[in-house]
């Protein structure tokens, strides 16, 4: 059922914690792909699965037509490359976290669902405190921030309120066929 679903939500929503729980719970399911995205950022340990890309070396393959989907957001670039639509074509489903920028690009290439995971503020607000990278005032700026979905895109919502593995479940059921 080759099909894009692509995962959005605010920063403390538990994206990368439910995607990791989701990688594993489908570790032996070979008909679903977790695109993964070039960042010019360096690994961290802990930190979310991505390929760490010099702001040049990103410049040079965006150019070059290397990513499917790319954005700035952060001060930082973000691509995921058109590897995915070699399994889309190959009849994979391709999971990939990006930012809400770029679902109407994806929209119009591809055949696409949109997942946005989401908490109350009071919860984002205390994952936001608790990862320690951001002033109060970067933290309130981030929850006061908001970002319309295109009209014409579908939308399921997975709300990441109770345990990862309640999340996990959520997440998965949004992605099933």
């Amino acid at each position: 059922m080759h099909m894009l679903i692509l995962i959005v939500g605010p920063s403390g929503a538990g994206k990368d914690t439910l995607l990791d729980a989701v990688r594993a719970e489908t570790a032996t399911n070979s008909s679903i792909v977790f695109a993964r995205r070039e960042i010019t950022r360096p690994a961290t340990p802990g930190g979310e699965h991505h390929l760490p890309i010099d702001a040049e070396t990103f410049a040079r393959r965006r150019d070059a037509g290397a990513y499917a989907l790319c954005w700035e957001a952060h001060g930082l670039c973000y691509g995921i490359s058109t590897e995915i639509e070699t399994a889309l074509d190959d009849g994979l489903t391709v999971v990939a976290s990006v930012s809400r920028t770029v679902i109407e690009t994806a929209a119009r290439r591809y055949r696409l669902r949109v997942v946005e995971i989401t908490a109350p503020a009071r919860i984002l607000q205390e994952r936001l405190q608790g990862r320690g990278r951001e002033s109060e005032r970067d933290i309130a700026n981030r929850l006061a921030r908001t970002m319309p979905i295109a009209n014409d895109v579908d939308i399921i919502s997975v709300v990441n309120d109770g345990t990862i593995a309640e999340g996990c479940a959520k997440l998965l059921a949004a992605i099933s066929p």
